[in-house]
């Protein structure tokens, strides 16, 4: 036989593209349009129905950057059409093959109700099916002007700032009419897609992919290409066996769940996102009424919350379909945030605020976590998990490893305190999957478990940009349910998924510690402003609870429920995982910034409130405040000038006359308070730490050096740092000016000034009586571009490995490079502290704002750098510009439980404030060095019950009393929803290694 194989598959892929799909419609009508333009920011659809509007022709030109206009159309279904399906085919000129990140629309009816969104691939609105014929179609089309950010590539833009974007239209107005479905040949395209995507996965030796090849053929046969819709039922015809023979007995199983990935901000602002997710929306629930097996899973409490405030209509159709079981709240998480920066309680409440919207708007206790798009995933994740009631994980992104390929997709996830919980990684490799036989294939194939385990899960829908699943998505899964060369394609809940996939692989293998991403990595450091915000308002959240709990209990006073919920949820709205990490345009990161400053302020005012009711006239003496969770022994400033002050932990002391164990000597170039002596060089760098108690040199060589290295990545810049950085770099010796500008005797300061490119950089490095910690008080006027800053300490210690606080503990990770997972960790995040020993000495390098860092060996010296600040250009060309300040700190002969407790106290300065005769007592106390008190709040269901939040912090098994300064009736253990686990006997509390536990101290008569 003759092998004519490629002369059928041209002919297959010609008649597709020229004479089949172009005749999907069978009529059209051309709409009458006319156009408002809003003047400035988008406007709810009432003003729109009120505008004055002006004819608009198909083919001009619309849509200045991130403009709205909207369209007014209006036409009358012939009446020849009786009986067909028709619809309004709407095309703004869509470009690219990107859905989600250019023109889109939201249709509303002539009575402001939203119908369906329109967006690439999904142009259609549903007008009549059947149509009786002669009706008046009107309605209104909000389409926004979105710019395509990365049309470029990854090449500076001025669109991503509204600014600098200009006011030239980016689209043409391509096609608004009526058309008539014609439903034969809309099937048979897709018929015939489906079956030419099975023949290019199957091999040639196949007898499988040379039946479907004769099928087609003989359609094509039967196909009329000048009549294509009166012989598209023939042509059909010649598939139908081949379309359902059952896929083979041992086929693997692709649970498919309808998905639409909707970054909360990322090439767009988050007001942009606020209109997405409601034409996203819009399109699933018409979706589920047209096809009932269709299941769409959607995460992010946020973005329902939108929905709700500003379309309600659409949040009633989603309410509807959730009881149909065809939509289904996932994840039980505020946003899909970064999953490395958040702090361990922002991390709770993510899931707190997340989980209970979902049960308080739907009913629904959200039973497993849903990150397909976030940088990798913290080791505290699993018992976090847990104890917000989940019970599966999924992600996606770990995929894109840039050199090491995770050896599983389905396995049980180990955190750092044993906790597992089981998680599923897809093979299909996309979180956007369209169901396309490619995709299909390449699950199959790549499936890790295979011999052990049958099925994995694939999520389908346009993403990123939103639009999530089409029709023609659902007619394929419809095809592909039970078919011959396939998997299975099975459309369910993806709860049903990990209900099966666990009971058929109960013993699947075991992932112990972080999910690093091998990719990325400079989302640890980018836009820095925005992570110092993160930051600062995490320490704030908790002062503001700890003072306002505090003086609710002792005081009376009113407790701020209502502005805390909502400062909490617009932090975790902005962990996101394209904010926080620095990865969005930006418009997103100047707002970021701005609303750090008002989230900041309000903080601000609550903790003075609660301050204020805490405190009289009654003395002189000003009163010192600690939020942090150890007792402090520490210079602090009043008005009077330094003093030394013993603060109990989460209490308040009076300055008194505390003596600190020594005074601070400074000359013009060394600090020296008796416990640690700084010596400067020339240069202005360490050349000298010694540890004074031990006479130990803790600096191989001079220390506090800033390295500038160029910083091009491969593909990602704002994403990314490549580990060709590190061959060329240069070291910033040359100096302006050393002064000395504090000469104790409780505090010496040296300020060293640089200059370098068109940056100036200023760091005044601070000792204090009693403290060990050398504080580098940093403040950069940063203008490179494409470069890294880093500061570097080689730590005279033979570390085999480094510390890294994450969320409520730490993890250890290799400093040599054995093997190739080891080297592709060349940048690493860390929260408050690093930490390198050898048997018997330790050092602590601590931050304030900083999370990128690397640490290498080199003999028997572990250097530790802090990436300080990046200059991407893209998406945003202006990344990192400006103004930064933080402070790092190196703390010699350090433990980690000593770094656990600086690094706290760093990140929460002692606040001096008020004054009273009797300063009020801590409202609980916890007696283990190794348990930290992570939060203390009143209870969310307002009945004035006080939360605790605690956690073992060393890694070793600690036992404590909680001792409660008022009267309490008992003390239950709680999950993270405050809801009871079990009642505790007492007050003595056990923790396992890095256990969170929580307790709910019920109050008491006070009588």
């Amino acid at each position: 036989m003759h092998d004519d194989r490629k002369l059928v598959e041209e002919r297959l892929e010609r008649t597709l593209n020229q004479r089949i799909r172009p005749v999907k419609y069978a009529a059209s009508a051309p709409l009458q349009v006319e156009v408002w333009r809003v003047p400035d920011e988008p406007v709810p659809v009432a003003e729109a129905l009120v505008a004055d509007y002006e004819p608009f022709e198909v083919g001009r030109r619309w849509g200045a950057p991130w403009s709205t206009s909207w369209f007014r159309v209006r036409g009358t279904v012939p009446p020849e059409w009786a009986g067909r399906r028709v619809e309004a085919v709407i095309d703004l000129g869509f470009v690219g093959d990107w859905p989600g990140n250019q023109a889109e629309a939201l249709v509303h009816d002539l009575d402001g109700r939203p119908v369906k969104g329109i967006a690439p691939r999904n142009h259609h609105v549903p007008i009549a099916n059947p149509c009786a014929g002669g009706e008046q179609v009107a309605f209104l089309v909000e389409a926004a002007a979105n710019p395509d950010i990365l049309a470029g590539g990854f090449s500076p833009t001025p669109l991503g700032d509204k600014a600098t974007a200009g006011d030239e239209p980016l689209y043409r107005l391509a096609r608004a009419d009526l058309a008539v479905l014609d439903e034969e040949v809309w099937q048979l395209t897709i018929d015939l897609e489906v079956l030419s995507e099975l023949m290019a996965e199957l091999a040639l030796t196949d007898p499988r992919r040379h039946e479907v090849l004769r099928a087609v053929e003989r359609a094509l046969d039967a196909l009329d290409l000048h009549d294509v819709s009166g012989t598209a039922a023939a042509a059909r015809a010649e598939l139908t066996d081949v379309l359902t023979r059952p896929a083979h007995a041992s086929a693997h199983t692709l649970s498919a769940v309808g998905h639409a990935h909707i970054d909360s901000a990322w090439l767009w602002p988050i007001r942009e996102t606020i209109r997405k997710t409601s034409r996203t929306f819009a399109n699933v629930t018409a979706l589920a009424a047209e096809y009932p097996e269709f299941v769409f899973a959607c995460s992010q409490a946020q973005q329902y919350a939108w929905v709700k405030q500003h379309h309600p209509a659409i949040f009633e159709r989603i309410r509807d379909t959730i009881k149909t079981g065809q939509w289904i709240p996932v994840g039980g998480m505020w946003v899909e945030s970064d999953a490395n920066l958040p702090g361990g309680e922002a991390l709770a409440r993510q899931l707190v605020h997340g989980k209970r919207f979902f049960l308080d708007e739907f009913g629904v206790d959200c039973d497993g976590v849903w990150l397909p798009d976030s940088f990798g995933y913290t080791a505290a994740f699993p018992q976090l998990a847990a104890l917000a009631g989940m019970r599966w994980f999924l992600t996606q992104k770990l995929s894109w490893n840039q050199t090491n390929k995770l050896p599983h997709h389905t396995f049980w996830w180990e955190g750092i305190d044993g906790t597992r919980v089981f998680t599923h990684f897809p093979p299909v490799d996309t979180y956007n999957a369209t169901l396309s036989g490619e995709e299909l294939a390449h699950a199959v194939r790549n499936f890790a478990e295979k011999g052990r385990a049958t099925r994995s899960l694939v999520p389908f829908g346009h993403g990123d940009g939103g639009g999530g699943p089409t029709r023609e998505m659902l007619e394929r899964a419809r095809r592909l349910r039970d078919l011959e060369g396939s998997p299975k394609v099975v459309i369910e809940p993806p709860s049903e998924f990990f209900r099966a996939a666990q009971a058929e692989y109960p013993d699947a293998p075991v992932w112990s510690g972080e999910l690093y991403l091998e990719l990325h990595r400079a989302t640890y450091t980018t836009q820095s402003r925005t992570k110092a915000g993160n930051r600062r308002s995490e320490h704030l959240l908790r002062e503001a609870e700890l003072w306002a709990s505090t003086a609710a209990v002792h005081c009376g006073s009113d407790y701020p429920y209502d502005d805390l919920d909502r400062l909490w949820k617009t932090v975790l709205l902005h962990q996101f995982h394209d904010i926080l990490p620095g990865s969005s345009i930006a418009w997103v990161h100047q707002e970021a910034e701005a609303t750090y400053a008002r989230v900041k302020a309000e903080l601000e005012d609550i903790i003075a409130t609660a301050i204020g009711a805490l405190t009289d006239s009654a003395s002189a003496e000003p009163l010192v405040f600690n939020a942090g969770p150890r007792p402090r022994a520490e210079v602090v400033m009043t008005e009077d000038g330094a003093a030394f002050v013993e603060v109990p932990a989460l209490g308040v002391a009076s300055v008194g006359t505390s003596t600190p164990p020594g005074e601070v000597q400074v000359t013009d170039r060394v600090l020296d308070n008796g416990l640690v002596r700084v010596e400067f060089d020339d240069n202005g760098q360490f050349a000298s730490v010694r540890d004074l108690v031990t006479g130990r040199e803790v600096l191989a060589r001079p220390g506090n050096v800033l390295q500038l290295h160029p910083d091009f990545p491969n593909h990602w810049d704002a994403w990314d740092i490549d580990a060709h950085y590190r061959r060329k770099h240069a070291d910033l010796t040359a100096v302006d000016s050393i002064s000395v500008i504090e000469r104790g005797p409780l505090v010496g300061a040296i300020r060293v000034e640089r200059s370098f490119g068109a940056s100036r950089i200023a760091q005044t490095v601070r000792v204090r009586a009693g403290s060990r910690r050398v504080d580098v008080e940093t403040v950069v006027d940063w203008h490179e571009s494409e470069k890294i800053l880093k500061a570097a300490f080689p730590i005279d210690v033979h570390a085999d490995r480094s510390s890294a606080e994450i969320q409520f503990g730490h993890v250890h990770r290799p400093t040599h490079t054995n093997t190739s997972w080891d080297a592709a960790r060349f940048e690493v995040y860390a929260h408050r502290w690093v930490h390198v020993a050898e048997p018997g000495y330790g050092v602590a390098v601590l931050n304030d704002s900083t999370y990128g860092h690397d640490i290498t060996r080199n003999g028997g010296v572990t250097t530790v750098r802090l990436s300080l600040v990046r200059a991407p250009h893209s998406p945003d060309p202006h990344a990192d510009q400006g103004m930064h300040r933080f402070t790092y700190s190196l703390l010699p002969a350090a433990s980690i439980a000593d770094a656990v407790a600086e690094g706290y106290a760093l990140n929460l300065p002692l606040r001096v404030a008020g004054s009273t005769a009797r300063p009020p007592v801590p409202l609980v106390t916890v007696d283990s060095p190794a348990i930290v008190v992570e939060a203390v709040k009143l209870a969310d269901d307002r009945s004035g019950d006080v939360i605790v939040r605690l956690y073992e912090s060393l890694g070793g098994r600690a036992f404590a009393t909680v001792r409660p300064e008022f009267p309490v009736a008992s003390m239950d253990i709680v999950d993270l929803l405050e809801r009871p686990l079990h009642a505790s006997e007492g007050f003595d509390v056990s923790l396992r290694p890095f256990q969170v536990l929580t307790v709910r101290l019920r109050r008491g008569d006070s009588r």
